[in-house]
């Protein structure tokens, strides 16, 4: 990982919770704190169960956030995309962090060390007003997860998951804007890499997925929605 300088004053990301606050006065001290890591596609800068140093907010890039399960196998908990934030599961409340986080592609971090962070969240009340809302949305989105999982056939996790992406990423050129492979769509979907290619292969003869190598497309985003819209639980993005 390569440390960069990035002024905030120029950060195109108006969601980032830092950038809304930059209007405020005490901002400017603590934004003279802040550490811009680059780093390359599969680096992982946060390690479960390493000293919590810090949050960090992805300037650019893409980022998926993980925890390890039963017999060490990972479970993608989320994914992260310019403007939002990683590593704030466990500040505040534990010595250590709770998951894994790497970048999908190549990526820029913000970091602010924990010190940093406490002393802005106790003079800065706008600011940590949105860091709650951030954590109320993620218990919301996590309750319904856990919805998914209890009540979704393997299929239907599935195509929420690339209904998911679709959402936070979007398409391009006809293909989903993330390049993940089945193994972290299995992760995120909750099954094994076996039945994801099983039933992306089912997806294509149906004429619902597209495909060219890697990449998957989602041909109609209305008709794909239709097979789980009884159970009404798409995760936000």
């Amino acid at each position: 990982m390569a440390t960069s300088k990035y002024e905030c004053s120029t950060c195109p990301n108006t969601s980032c919770i830092i950038n809304k606050n930059l209007r405020i006065d005490a901002m400017a001290a603590y934004i003279e704190k802040k550490n811009t890591i680059s780093c390359k596609k599969g680096q992982n800068f946060i390690i479960e169960g390493a000293p919590v140093h810090g949050l960090y907010f992805v300037r650019k890039g893409k980022v998926k956030v993980a925890k390890t399960g039963l017999n060490g196998k990972e479970q993608i908990i989320r994914f992260a995309r310019d403007g939002e934030i990683v590593g704030h599961r466990g500040f505040g409340a534990s010595q250590f962090y709770q998951i894994n986080a790497a970048t999908i592609e190549g990526s820029v971090l913000c970091n602010f060390s924990t010190a940093t962070m406490n002393e802005m969240l106790h003079n800065i009340p706008s600011l940590t007003y949105d860091l709650m809302l951030i954590y109320a949305e993620e218990l919301n989105s996590t309750e319904t997860k856990i919805k998914k999982f209890a009540q979704m056939t393997v299929r239907e996790k599935v195509i929420d998951a690339f209904l998911y992406f679709n959402r936070k990423f979007g398409q391009v050129n006809g293909f989903l804007n993330i390049p993940l492979s089945r193994k972290e769509i299995a992760d995120f979907a909750g099954t094994t890499e076996e039945q994801v290619i099983r039933i992306i292969s089912g997806l294509k003869k149906e004429g619902l997925l597209v495909a060219s190598g890697k990449k998957l497309g989602i041909k109609n985003v209305e008709l794909l929605s239709k097979e789980i819209s009884d159970h009404n639980f798409f995760l936000s993005p």
